[in-house]
């Protein structure tokens, strides 16, 4: 039986406010993450994501007031990411109202920490975010090329600042091994470019797993959605552009999913 595509809005936030940048850089407002949230639920959103985008960078735990003010206008699954270190961080924020929780730079920096989660939480509770950029220096197992040019594909944390030497192909089926429920998959060389999805990249890791993967990473119009269902085995694709500058209703975007036989939830 056919399981049904996923629309996922999502809030970077920084400073209380939602931004947007391009390859993790040059961010903008978007607006209040209170208000946007409810907007999204009311409007059919399937789930929404919400990233504390600068909490490990800044060394600090998640804001708890804007998740629980967000959680409080919503009615749909709701993941929380950002600044999660430890099984009471990931507590608070399901006490706080969050469904599931996201992990990305403590993951990498202590791998244990999905299994511990896993187990107290359950592995549908666990999402492992995996923000990648390719790398065209030595290193990495899985090599890909584009005009001549070899690359691998390497996993970033710190919100993309900092460099880990990690092949990501290798990282996804480790957290898948060690108890990840779901990996939320960006790729930091298409995101917010609106160019549409890295393909390439998301087939890469949708491969070698067998675990649900929501897209993440450039989507720009209604059409690069339909495409990343036509070409990949994704099984929700994120947007933020699309949604927050009102290029596109998520009601909209669904009829033209159902129109070209992609099987939406209602």
């Amino acid at each position: 039986m056919a399981v049904a595509k996923r629309i996922i809005p999502c809030l970077d936030v920084n400073k209380g406010r939602v931004v947007k940048g391009i390859n993790f850089k040059e961010l903008k407002d978007a607006g209040d993450p209170v208000k946007l949230a409810k907007q999204y639920s009311d409007e059919g959103a399937d789930e929404l994501i919400f990233l504390d985008i600068t909490a490990a960078e800044e060394h600090r735990k998640t804001m708890k007031d804007i998740v629980k003010n967000v959680a409080s206008v919503i009615n749909i699954p709701f993941t929380v990411g950002g600044g999660i270190k430890t099984l009471e961080d990931a507590r608070n924020l399901l006490l706080s109202g969050a469904d599931r929780v996201s992990i990305n730079t403590a993951a990498v920096v202590d791998p244990e920490l999905i299994q511990e989660l896993m187990c107290i939480f359950g592995k549908q509770c666990i999402v492992v975010a995996l923000d990648v950029k390719r790398n065209y220096d030595q290193g990495g197992k899985y090599f890909f090329s584009k005009d001549g040019k070899k690359y691998w594909f390497e996993i970033k944390i710190f919100g993309g600042k900092k460099s880990t030497g990690i092949d990501a192909i290798e990282w996804a089926k480790k957290v898948e091994k060690m108890g990840a429920g779901e990996i939320l998959l960006t790729s930091i060389d298409t995101d917010g470019t609106e160019n549409g999805y890295d393909i390439e990249l998301i087939n890469s890791i949708c491969d070698k797993i067998n675990i649900p993967v929501i897209a993440s990473g450039g989507c720009g119009s209604v059409d690069d959605i339909l495409k990343v269902y036509k070409k990949t085995d994704v099984d929700a694709a994120l947007a933020a552009s699309l949604f927050h500058f009102n290029k596109a209703k998520l009601k909209d975007v669904k009829k033209y999913l159902e129109k070209n036989n992609i099987l939406v939830r209602p």
